[in-house]
Protein backbone atom coordinates (compact mmCIF):
# COMPACT_ATOMS: atom_id res chain seq x y z
CA UNK A 1 0.00 0.00 0.00
CA UNK A 2 1.34 3.43 -0.96
CA UNK A 3 1.19 6.16 1.69
CA UNK A 4 2.01 9.83 1.09
CA UNK A 5 4.38 10.90 3.89
CA UNK A 6 6.35 13.85 2.55
CA UNK A 7 5.33 17.42 1.80
CA UNK A 8 6.47 16.83 -1.77
CA UNK A 9 4.16 13.84 -2.03
CA UNK A 10 1.25 15.85 -0.63
CA UNK A 11 1.88 18.64 -3.13
CA UNK A 12 2.05 16.10 -5.93
CA UNK A 13 -1.25 14.55 -4.86
CA UNK A 14 -2.91 17.99 -4.67
CA UNK A 15 -1.57 18.90 -8.11
CA UNK A 16 -2.90 15.65 -9.53
CA UNK A 17 -6.29 16.36 -8.00
CA UNK A 18 -6.39 19.86 -9.50
CA UNK A 19 -5.41 18.52 -12.91
CA UNK A 20 -8.27 16.04 -13.06
CA UNK A 21 -11.07 18.57 -13.75
CA UNK A 22 -8.95 20.22 -16.44
CA UNK A 23 -8.21 16.86 -18.04
CA UNK A 24 -11.90 15.96 -17.97
CA UNK A 25 -12.79 19.28 -19.62
CA UNK A 26 -10.16 18.75 -22.31
CA UNK A 27 -11.52 15.26 -22.98
CA UNK A 28 -15.04 16.69 -23.24
CA UNK A 29 -13.90 19.41 -25.66
CA UNK A 30 -12.19 16.79 -27.80
CA UNK A 31 -15.35 14.69 -27.76
CA UNK A 32 -17.43 17.67 -28.90
CA UNK A 33 -15.01 18.49 -31.71
CA UNK A 34 -15.00 14.87 -32.91
CA UNK A 35 -18.79 14.91 -33.03
CA UNK A 36 -18.71 18.21 -34.95
CA UNK A 37 -15.94 17.13 -37.33
CA UNK A 38 -18.20 16.03 -40.24
CA UNK A 39 -20.13 19.31 -40.17
CA UNK A 40 -16.96 21.40 -39.87
CA UNK A 41 -15.36 19.48 -42.76
CA UNK A 42 -18.45 20.03 -44.91
CA UNK A 43 -18.43 23.78 -44.24
CA UNK A 44 -14.79 24.00 -45.31
CA UNK A 45 -15.08 21.84 -48.41
CA UNK A 46 -18.30 23.21 -49.90
CA UNK A 47 -16.83 26.62 -50.77
CA UNK A 48 -13.53 25.16 -51.93
CA UNK A 49 -15.43 22.85 -54.27
CA UNK A 50 -17.21 25.88 -55.73
CA UNK A 51 -13.84 27.50 -56.47
CA UNK A 52 -12.57 24.31 -58.14
CA UNK A 53 -15.71 24.02 -60.27
CA UNK A 54 -15.46 27.64 -61.37
CA UNK A 55 -11.81 27.14 -62.30
CA UNK A 56 -12.75 24.08 -64.42
CA UNK A 57 -15.47 26.07 -66.20
CA UNK A 58 -13.03 28.88 -66.97
CA UNK A 59 -10.42 26.39 -68.16
CA UNK A 60 -12.92 24.74 -70.51
CA UNK A 61 -13.93 28.10 -71.96
CA UNK A 62 -10.29 28.96 -72.58
CA UNK A 63 -9.74 25.66 -74.38
CA UNK A 64 -12.65 26.38 -76.71
CA UNK A 65 -11.31 29.79 -77.58
CA UNK A 66 -10.36 33.07 -76.00
CA UNK A 67 -13.44 34.54 -74.27
CA UNK A 68 -14.18 38.20 -74.57
CA UNK A 69 -12.36 40.44 -72.06
CA UNK A 70 -15.66 41.23 -70.33
CA UNK A 71 -16.59 37.55 -69.93
CA UNK A 72 -13.10 36.66 -68.77
CA UNK A 73 -13.10 39.49 -66.23
CA UNK A 74 -16.52 38.46 -64.93
CA UNK A 75 -15.41 34.85 -64.48
CA UNK A 76 -12.23 35.84 -62.65
CA UNK A 77 -14.18 38.23 -60.44
CA UNK A 78 -16.68 35.50 -59.53
CA UNK A 79 -13.89 33.04 -58.77
CA UNK A 80 -12.22 35.66 -56.59
CA UNK A 81 -15.44 36.15 -54.60
CA UNK A 82 -15.80 32.39 -54.14
CA UNK A 83 -12.18 32.16 -52.96
CA UNK A 84 -12.75 34.94 -50.42
CA UNK A 85 -15.85 33.17 -49.14
CA UNK A 86 -13.84 29.97 -48.80
CA UNK A 87 -11.14 31.77 -46.80
CA UNK A 88 -13.69 33.31 -44.47
CA UNK A 89 -15.40 29.97 -43.94
CA UNK A 90 -12.10 28.24 -43.17
CA UNK A 91 -11.25 30.97 -40.65
CA UNK A 92 -14.64 30.51 -38.98
CA UNK A 93 -14.10 26.75 -38.78
CA UNK A 94 -10.64 27.33 -37.29
CA UNK A 95 -12.19 29.27 -34.39
CA UNK A 96 -13.94 26.07 -33.26
CA UNK A 97 -10.53 24.41 -32.97
CA UNK A 98 -8.52 27.36 -31.64
CA UNK A 99 -10.97 29.89 -30.16
CA UNK A 100 -10.30 33.35 -28.83
CA UNK A 101 -10.96 33.13 -25.10
CA UNK A 102 -12.18 36.72 -24.71
CA UNK A 103 -14.43 36.99 -27.76
CA UNK A 104 -18.08 37.82 -27.20
CA UNK A 105 -21.14 37.06 -29.32
CA UNK A 106 -24.83 37.92 -29.14
CA UNK A 107 -26.55 35.11 -27.28
CA UNK A 108 -28.98 34.19 -30.06
CA UNK A 109 -26.19 34.28 -32.67
CA UNK A 110 -24.02 32.03 -30.51
CA UNK A 111 -26.82 29.50 -30.12
CA UNK A 112 -27.50 29.72 -33.87
CA UNK A 113 -23.88 28.76 -34.57
CA UNK A 114 -24.30 25.60 -32.49
CA UNK A 115 -27.71 24.73 -33.90
CA UNK A 116 -26.53 25.32 -37.47
CA UNK A 117 -23.67 22.85 -37.13
CA UNK A 118 -25.74 20.18 -35.42
CA UNK A 119 -28.95 20.40 -37.44
CA UNK A 120 -28.00 18.13 -40.37
CA UNK A 121 -26.58 15.30 -38.27
CA UNK A 122 -29.49 15.54 -35.86
CA UNK A 123 -31.99 15.36 -38.71
CA UNK A 124 -30.41 12.11 -39.87
CA UNK A 125 -30.90 10.71 -36.37
CA UNK A 126 -34.55 11.77 -36.23
CA UNK A 127 -34.04 14.88 -34.09
CA UNK A 128 -35.12 18.42 -34.91
CA UNK A 129 -33.58 21.58 -33.48
CA UNK A 130 -35.34 24.86 -32.69
CA UNK A 131 -33.72 28.10 -31.54
CA UNK A 132 -36.21 30.07 -29.45
CA UNK A 133 -33.66 32.39 -27.85
CA UNK A 134 -34.95 35.99 -28.06
CA UNK A 135 -33.16 38.31 -30.47
CA UNK A 136 -31.48 41.02 -28.40
CA UNK A 137 -28.09 42.64 -27.87
CA UNK A 138 -27.13 40.55 -24.83
CA UNK A 139 -23.56 39.30 -25.36
CA UNK A 140 -21.85 36.29 -23.81
CA UNK A 141 -18.59 34.41 -24.17
CA UNK A 142 -18.54 32.68 -27.56
CA UNK A 143 -16.33 29.89 -26.19
CA UNK A 144 -18.66 29.24 -23.25
CA UNK A 145 -21.78 29.15 -25.44
CA UNK A 146 -20.20 26.89 -28.03
CA UNK A 147 -18.85 24.45 -25.45
CA UNK A 148 -21.88 24.29 -23.16
CA UNK A 149 -24.75 24.56 -25.65
CA UNK A 150 -23.23 22.10 -28.13
CA UNK A 151 -22.27 19.57 -25.46
CA UNK A 152 -25.68 19.89 -23.78
CA UNK A 153 -27.61 19.34 -27.02
CA UNK A 154 -25.47 16.33 -27.88
CA UNK A 155 -25.88 14.94 -24.37
CA UNK A 156 -29.67 15.33 -24.43
CA UNK A 157 -29.93 13.71 -27.86
CA UNK A 158 -27.63 10.83 -26.91
CA UNK A 159 -29.71 10.12 -23.80
CA UNK A 160 -33.08 10.40 -25.57
CA UNK A 161 -34.93 7.08 -26.04
CA UNK A 162 -35.98 7.98 -29.58
CA UNK A 163 -36.53 10.79 -32.12
CA UNK A 164 -37.24 14.06 -30.36
CA UNK A 165 -37.40 17.82 -30.72
CA UNK A 166 -34.71 19.83 -28.98
CA UNK A 167 -35.37 23.50 -28.30
CA UNK A 168 -33.16 26.27 -26.93
CA UNK A 169 -34.74 29.14 -25.04
CA UNK A 170 -33.50 31.91 -22.76
CA UNK A 171 -34.58 34.51 -20.25
CA UNK A 172 -32.30 37.53 -20.16
CA UNK A 173 -31.68 39.89 -17.26
CA UNK A 174 -29.19 42.81 -17.07
CA UNK A 175 -26.30 40.69 -15.78
CA UNK A 176 -26.89 37.16 -17.01
CA UNK A 177 -29.01 34.90 -19.19
CA UNK A 178 -30.70 31.69 -18.11
CA UNK A 179 -30.54 29.32 -21.09
CA UNK A 180 -32.81 26.29 -21.14
CA UNK A 181 -32.28 23.35 -23.48
CA UNK A 182 -35.15 20.90 -23.45
CA UNK A 183 -35.90 17.65 -25.24
CA UNK A 184 -39.43 16.52 -26.13
CA UNK A 185 -40.13 13.10 -27.68
CA UNK A 186 -41.79 13.29 -31.09
CA UNK A 187 -45.34 11.89 -31.27
CA UNK A 188 -45.74 8.44 -32.77
CA UNK A 189 -47.79 7.90 -35.90
CA UNK A 190 -51.15 6.16 -36.16
CA UNK A 191 -49.46 2.74 -36.10
CA UNK A 192 -47.70 3.56 -32.86
CA UNK A 193 -44.33 3.80 -34.58
CA UNK A 194 -41.76 6.52 -34.00
CA UNK A 195 -40.71 8.72 -36.94
CA UNK A 196 -38.14 7.13 -39.24
CA UNK A 197 -34.52 7.40 -38.20
CA UNK A 198 -31.96 7.31 -41.00
CA UNK A 199 -28.88 6.97 -38.80
CA UNK A 200 -29.21 6.40 -35.08
CA UNK A 201 -25.56 6.09 -34.07
CA UNK A 202 -23.29 9.10 -33.49
CA UNK A 203 -20.01 9.27 -35.41
CA UNK A 204 -18.00 9.23 -32.17
CA UNK A 205 -18.64 8.32 -28.54
CA UNK A 206 -21.78 9.55 -26.83
CA UNK A 207 -21.49 12.62 -24.60
CA UNK A 208 -22.94 12.30 -21.12
CA UNK A 209 -23.71 14.54 -18.15
CA UNK A 210 -20.17 14.25 -16.78
CA UNK A 211 -18.82 15.82 -19.99
CA UNK A 212 -21.24 18.75 -19.67
CA UNK A 213 -20.35 19.20 -16.01
CA UNK A 214 -16.62 19.22 -16.75
CA UNK A 215 -17.08 21.94 -19.36
CA UNK A 216 -19.29 23.97 -17.02
CA UNK A 217 -16.64 23.86 -14.30
CA UNK A 218 -13.94 24.93 -16.78
CA UNK A 219 -16.04 27.86 -18.04
CA UNK A 220 -17.36 28.85 -14.61
CA UNK A 221 -21.00 28.30 -15.65
CA UNK A 222 -23.74 27.28 -13.23
CA UNK A 223 -26.07 24.59 -14.55
CA UNK A 224 -28.36 21.78 -13.51
CA UNK A 225 -30.20 18.99 -15.26
CA UNK A 226 -33.59 17.35 -14.98
CA UNK A 227 -34.84 14.38 -16.94
CA UNK A 228 -35.76 16.41 -20.02
CA UNK A 229 -33.79 19.65 -19.85
CA UNK A 230 -30.52 21.35 -19.00
CA UNK A 231 -30.55 24.86 -17.55
CA UNK A 232 -27.45 27.07 -17.42
CA UNK A 233 -26.75 30.58 -16.12
CA UNK A 234 -24.40 32.47 -18.45
CA UNK A 235 -23.07 35.89 -17.40
CA UNK A 236 -22.95 38.90 -19.68
CA UNK A 237 -19.56 39.45 -21.30
CA UNK A 238 -17.96 42.60 -22.61
CA UNK A 239 -15.45 41.95 -25.41
CA UNK A 240 -11.88 43.04 -24.73
CA UNK A 241 -10.26 41.82 -27.95
CA UNK A 242 -9.52 44.72 -30.37
CA UNK A 243 -11.36 44.76 -33.67
CA UNK A 244 -9.56 42.92 -36.46
CA UNK A 245 -9.64 43.57 -40.18
CA UNK A 246 -11.01 40.66 -42.15
CA UNK A 247 -8.62 39.30 -44.83
CA UNK A 248 -9.27 40.38 -48.40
Amino acid sequence: MSVVTSSQGVASAQAGSSRRPRTQAEAARYGVLRRLAPALKHDMVVNLQAVAMMAEVLSARLEKGTPSPADFEASVSKMNRLARDAVMTCLKVATWISPSEDESVRLRDGVDECVGLLRSSFNFRGFSLVNEVPDNEFEVSRVAVRNLVTASLLSLADAAPGPSELAAGAEVSPGFAVVTLRVTPKPRDDDGLAPDVIASEPNYRALDWTDVQALAIAEGIELFRTQDQIVMRIPRMVATTPLQIAPL
